[in-house]
């Protein structure tokens, strides 16, 4: 009775790699050559976070929830208020970025624009925009049961008097419809200055 053999069985050839030439599919497996074209290629691509900024802002026209103008408007009240009262360009773009979180979540909106902040102006910058809520507080806590003096908690802070000045002169009162507001393709340009390099690396 003969017996019937299996084939000598074999690996197939491995798949030819889909990585692009010069990448890795690992990080561990990376050089620093690699590393340097990747960080020339996202320098070299930095002009999008400035275009993602300012698509972010223009998405917060479709939010009002209550108010009297929508989120857009609001920001560039806010901003155009401290352009006419000689902010620099950092607490400008901040003023107008303030609420940019509430693109994405209102109950966390200023950690969320802090953070997209953070690497492009200096730190007081980023910690009044951190605080601004409980700053805006003295002019509406108290109608929800809150401590209308919030803002007391960081009172040794050395940036409180900016906070202050933000939250009682550029923010609280940015709601009014007949405004005189610059657009924003008015803030365009000093957006894109600020956005252009981060300041600090994370």
């Amino acid at each position: 009775m003969s017996t019937k053999t299996s084939p000598t069985s074999t690996s197939p050839p491995a798949p030819p790699s889909t990585s692009p030439p010069g990448t890795f599919r690992a990080m561990d497996e990376s050089t620093a050559e690699q590393w340097a074209v990747i960080g020339a290629e996202t320098s070299a691509h930095q002009g999008r976070v400035a275009d993602q900024v300012l698509a972010m802002l223009d998405g917060l026209r479709a939010i009002t929830d209550g108010f009297a103008v929508d989120q857009l408007t609001h920001s560039l009240q806010t901003a155009t208020r401290a352009e006419e009262s000689g902010a620099d360009p950092e607490m400008v773009v901040a003023s107008l970025c303030h609420d940019i979180g509430k693109y994405v979540s209102v109950a966390n909106h200023p950690r969320i624009a802090a953070e997209i902040l953070r690497p492009y102006v200096r730190d007081e910058v980023v910690q009044v925009i951190l605080a601004h809520q409980d700053f805006q507080g003295r002019h509406y806590y108290h109608h929800f049961g809150g401590d209308p003096d919030a803002r007391e908690r960081y009172r040794d802070q050395p940036w409180f008097s900016l906070a202050a000045t933000f939250a009682d002169e550029f923010d609280q009162n940015s709601f009014d419809p007949d405004y005189p507001t610059s657009s924003l393709s008015h803030f365009e340009p000093l957006v894109r200055q600020v956005f252009a390099k981060p300041r600090n690396l994370i």
